[in-house]
């Protein structure tokens, strides 16, 4: 099931990024080329990019794409680490619990008026879901990431190490000189 998520998940970021670059190169074609434009079209880019960041937060979890203050937790034993990073998961948990609760409530009412976007005959419910979405998914990479600190498969949230990054590429350049 995680597997078919995790390429959905893929598949989605990929759509998403290529129906906001292709709307906003024909916007910008037809704006200055043509002297018209599409109206639905910055309402519709906002929507794509808000769905993209959520997926992408929640991608970002999967693979440690994200960015992080470790500078401390790594001073101190690994037993240490894994006890500060389940304590790190668990609040991250309740945070998107009570974001999902909140996205649920919203969602609920905006269905109940049955609003619709400013400039597209979409229901503001179906486009704003992604904050639910968004938050479950986010939720489930970190009861993945839980269930492996718990197991001892791993100590830390993985985060992407820029320092590290940077001291290997400067390496990679200087034993590229010799």
């Amino acid at each position: 099931m995680l597997k078919i998520i995790h390429r959905l998940e893929e598949n989605i970021i990929a759509l998403l990024l290529v129906g906001m670059t292709l709307l906003v190169f024909v916007e910008t074609i037809l704006r200055f080329g043509f002297g018209m434009g599409l109206m639905w079209s910055e309402e519709l880019t906002l929507h794509l990019s808000a769905w993209m960041v959520l997926f992408g937060a929640s991608y970002g979890l999967r693979v440690g794409a994200h960015i992080g203050v470790d500078f401390l937790v790594k001073k101190f034993s690994e037993e240490t680490q894994r006890i500060i990073g389940l304590i790190m998961v668990a609040a991250a948990l309740v945070y998107c619990i009570l974001f999902m609760y909140g996205a649920w409530e919203y969602l609920g009412k905006i269905y109940k008026v049955g609003i619709e976007l400013n400039d597209m005959s979409i229901k503001k419910w179906q486009a704003h879901s992604i904050l639910l979405v968004g938050f479950l998914l986010i939720g489930i990479r970190l009861i993945e990431i839980g269930i492996r600190m718990w197991r001892y498969e791993q100590t830390m949230i993985s985060m992407h190490d820029e320092a590290k990054e940077v001291l290997e590429l400067q390496k990679e350049a200087v034993g590229g000189l010799k």
